[in-house]
């Protein structure tokens, strides 16, 4: 009975809501993991049809011990508000709180909440193109640190998208940057389902109706986003772009390298980011300084 309800869960995310695939296959996995942690909490046969309020805490309870952070539990829990509806219909699920991250914290949008946002932001899209387009762009903003206008105002004239691409920033200023693996896939497969074939020297991200896209529909998409995710209102698509930066110190790039990937004129513009992982440049420090 479990195993054909989520098998029709599948069918109905991918013929009837039209959800990519990335989508489809993270909504099944939670409903199948919800599913097998109710097994383990009931004597009887599991009926997903009726959840009640303590078992849907104690499965968000368990979740987060596994380590899912604020943002993946409240995605999580709006898969599960889904699955329950199409399963039981509405009233299905308990009335429950998602779990949101504290506002005005200064901090950088940890790899979980950008991966929640921008897969919140694809599936809210209305058709399978538009939601690999908003991924597309939110990847290049956090896994190659561009600008909202940078990865807007990428043209046919850079395909194919290869390891490296020629970014122009503030003031003309043409930088290399190189492309993650995930992220070309990420355009690739938006460029696969366009229905805007790009032409030399148009924008490749395009909306609805085949005009270069807007930056305000993209800033009001991650903002609707956020909300939904409880995150704090420092998550803008510029926060993105911080957050690639921040990782990438914290994994011991050195703020030149850093300067030159992110297009900053001035070092001192590229040091902001030393605030937000101090401790690790302490040990740095202390490694490196001959009287540290």
């Amino acid at each position: 009975m479990t195993a054909a309800l989520i098998e029709q869960w599948r069918a109905h995310l991918t013929r009837d809501r039209r959800r990519s695939e990335h989508t489809v296959r993270a909504y099944t996995m939670t409903a199948q993991r919800l599913c097998t942690f109710l097994s383990t909490q009931r004597s009887a046969p599991v009926d997903c049809f009726a959840v009640t309020q303590g078992e849907m805490r104690a499965y968000l309870t368990a979740r987060r011990a596994q380590g899912i952070g604020n943002a993946s539990a409240a995605r999580e829990l709006s898969a599960i508000r889904g699955f329950l509806a199409f399963a039981g219909g509405e009233g299905a699920m308990p009335r429950l709180k998602a779990p949101r991250v504290k506002k005005g914290v200064p901090r950088p949008i940890s790899p979980d909440e950008v991966i929640a946002l921008a897969e919140d932001v694809a599936e809210q899209a209305k058709l399978p193109w538009i939601a690999a387009r908003d991924w597309a762009i939110l990847m290049l903003l956090y896994g190659a640190g561009l600008r909202i206008g940078e990865a807007l105002g990428l043209t046919a004239d850079h395909l194919p998208i290869g390891d490296v691409i020629a970014v122009t920033g503030k003031r003309a200023k043409t930088r290399m940057v190189p492309i993650l693996p995930q992220v070309k896939a990420a355009v690739e497969d938006y460029l696969a389902l366009s229905p805007y074939p790009p032409r030399s020297g148009e924008e490749l991200f395009r909306g609805a109706r085949g005009a270069p896209l807007d930056a305000a529909l993209v800033r009001r998409a991650v903002q609707l986003a956020r909300g939904r995710l409880g995150l704090g209102e420092r998550t803008t698509p510029h926060a993105l772009r911080h957050s690639f930066a921040s990782h990438l110190l914290a994994r011991g790039a050195d703020l030149r390298s850093l300067q030159e990937l992110l297009g900053h004129a001035s070092l001192s513009s590229t040091q902001i980011y030393t605030a937000v992982d101090t401790a690790h440049l302490l040990d740095v420090y202390r490694n490196a300084h001959p009287r540290g």
